[in-house]
């Protein structure tokens, strides 16, 4: 892009920027629209006498699910430079604007790189693998548990599909440790691994904290809202059949933008085992859509439209 004038530069990143923050509102407003709300619902259970209550620790939990994420990325970009909290706040919130288009927010890390010099991309990729990644494993350890509880309470899943799951899960376990030193263009799974372990443990245990920390809190939004709404269920199977849901889901390739929708649906067919109505659940998937994603990506907007595009082109460009 060196051809390209400075003004030439900056207006098409003025635009990039509009077209991103425009097509993020336009993908929200549609799947709103697309929805139709049980207020009968809603109206009794902010009635109810701890109603106003349940909504402040809700709000709560939604603060720290997010600001945990803040905090694990900025954990993790301090091993490339020192990085304040408001920083890795843009940052995040940026990256899950950009990040909205593509399967599984996989724009996210280009999001976040744009934060970055242009030799430091190779590193912030690795962080944000490390960050996600972690968070993956506590999806799918709690989700797997989660799954096999429910079965042996409904066995919706023949015998032979638990044996199939497992052989899968082994069958990755030993491809791992038997390519790890394949080589493809300079990369393999034992350079990754390799620079993983170049990264202070510290970091790596405080990583895995606030990972936890994280999942657990996204679980409680949901236990939360589903006690919101009447749902009479004990609190370990609602933990077994969120974590469940939310496992099956992720699993899946799907947009951000359409996230809600595929745990929905997911989400009305194991939580129909156990007699919840299909409304409560579909207006529990919306707004917890509505609050870990559309909500950040409000904010986050904001963040794209003022990234300075002098910092970006001098490093970047």
């Amino acid at each position: 892009m060196k051809f390209i004038s400075p003004k030439i530069k900056q207006f098409l990143l003025l635009i990039t920027k509009l077209l991103v923050v425009g097509l993020a509102f336009y993908f929200i407003k549609s799947q709103l629209s697309e929805k139709e709300f049980n207020w009968d619902i809603i109206s009794q259970s902010i009635a109810q006498k701890k109603g106003y209550w349940y909504l402040f620790f809700l709000l709560v939990l939604t603060f720290l699910n997010r600001f945990i994420e803040i905090l694990k990325w900025q954990n993790l970009a301090q091993t490339v430079r020192s990085t304040s909290v408001w920083e890795s706040t843009q940052q995040v919130l940026s990256a899950i604007t950009l990040g909205i288009f593509t399967p599984n927010g996989i724009g996210e890390y280009v999001g976040k790189a744009l934060f970055y010099k242009k030799d430091e991309t190779g590193k912030i990729i690795l962080l944000n693998m490390i960050c996600n990644g972690i968070q993956v494993l506590y999806a799918v350890s709690f989700g797997l548990a989660g799954v096999f509880y429910i079965n042996s309470l409904h066995g919706f899943l023949p015998a032979y599909t638990s044996v199939i799951l497992f052989g899968v899960i082994l069958l990755l376990f030993v491809l791992f440790f038997a390519l790890r030193k394949v080589t493809i263009k300079t990369y393999s799974l034992e350079l990754l691994l390799q620079n993983i372990k170049k990264i202070p443990q510290k970091k790596h245990l405080k990583n895995i904290t606030l990972a936890l920390l994280r999942y657990l809190v996204l679980l409680h939004q949901y236990v939360l809202l589903y006690h919101f709404f009447g749902v009479e269920i004990s609190y370990f199977t609602l933990i077994a059949v969120v974590a469940a849901v939310y496992l099956l889901a992720s699993s899946l390739p799907n947009f951000q933008a359409l996230d809600f929708a595929l745990k929905g649906s997911v989400a009305i067919y194991l939580f129909g085992f156990f007699g919840v109505d299909e409304w409560v659940v579909t207006i529990v998937a919306t707004l917890i859509w509505i609050l870990n994603l559309v909500i950040p990506i409000s904010i986050g907007s904001i963040f794209v439209l003022l990234i300075q595009p002098k910092k970006l082109f001098q490093e970047n460009g």
